[in-house]
């Protein structure tokens, strides 16, 4: 009777075995649809001078961007592309790069002066300059203005504008034919005709100066520092690029309208250009 009971409870054990093996499971697996990192865009400035002697003083000034949502290593270094030799694009690591990009800027004048600073007659101040500005963020893909500005004596500064445009989705900046394939020779043709749509803002005694009216080349080429909105393409030239100084740095626009048929489809589809 023993023997049989433990042949029932063995019989028992090895069905409820069998049954655990085949039972299924259902598993709730919960997925969390994250939202897009938020793109976030900050800045930092550096404003200082030195003074040389009683006749020379020396400013440094510079306006940084800083993007710490933005990962991508060869997207960055497009971005910072005028920062030689930097590494670390944290808010620190740009502070790190200025702090130090103004100590060899000081040091450089003060020992490059030591040759021709007695030749000085008026008191005045040295200065260079850089800044980036934002000039739009949407559908990824971001618009920035660089000014670069100098003064080391001579009847007045200089200063120089690169514009450019960076595509977020791609990790990449953009070219212009990203944007359109529009003939070469007949871009030169727009933006000849729309030299004067933006004026320049100088004026003589006879009153407001066109910039057709102090244009050095005979050909406008489509230069590199271009960027846009709902309504046009716009390309950004430099004092002396195209004109003389006093016409100061030139904006010529080209409108959407004047590209049809020319714009990249998908660059068309993601700006929603009509």
């Amino acid at each position: 009777m023993k023997n049989k009971l433990v042949l029932i409870l063995l019989s028992s054990a090895l069905f409820l075995s069998s049954c655990k093996k085949t039972e299924s499971k259902t598993v709730e697996i919960k997925t969390e649809n994250k939202s897009p990192e938020k793109f976030i865009v900050d800045s930092l400035k550096v404003n200082d001078s030195v003074k040389i002697n009683d006749k020379l003083s020396v400013n440094y000034a510079s306006k940084v961007l800083v993007f710490p949502t933005l990962k991508d290593k060869s997207l960055l270094d497009s971005i910072y592309y005028d920062k030689k030799g930097i590494t670390d694009y944290s808010k620190q690591g740009l502070q790190n790069f200025l702090d130090k990009d103004k100590t060899e800027f000081f040091s450089s004048v003060k020992e490059e002066s030591k040759e021709w600073i007695s030749d000085i007659q008026n008191p005045q101040t040295w200065e260079a300059g850089s800044f980036m500005k934002l000039i739009s963020q949407n559908d990824d893909f971001v618009q920035i203005e660089y000014l670069h500005t100098s003064y080391e004596g001579g009847a007045h500064g200089n200063y120089a504008f690169d514009v450019r445009v960076f595509d977020l989705k791609n990790n990449k900046k953009l070219d212009l034919k990203d944007i359109t394939t529009i003939p070469k020779a007949r871009l030169e043709e727009l933006l000849m005709k729309n030299l004067d749509k933006i004026p320049s803002g100088t004026t003589d005694s006879h009153g407001a100066v066109k910039n057709s009216d102090m244009l050095l080349v005979d050909v406008i080429p489509a230069n590199k520092n271009f960027y846009f909105d709902e309504k046009n393409l716009y390309f950004h030239y430099s004092p002396y690029e195209i004109a003389a100084f006093a016409a100061g740095d030139i904006i010529i626009p080209v409108s959407w309208k004047d590209l049809d048929g020319t714009i990249n489809p998908e660059f068309k589809k993601r700006t929603k250009i009509n």
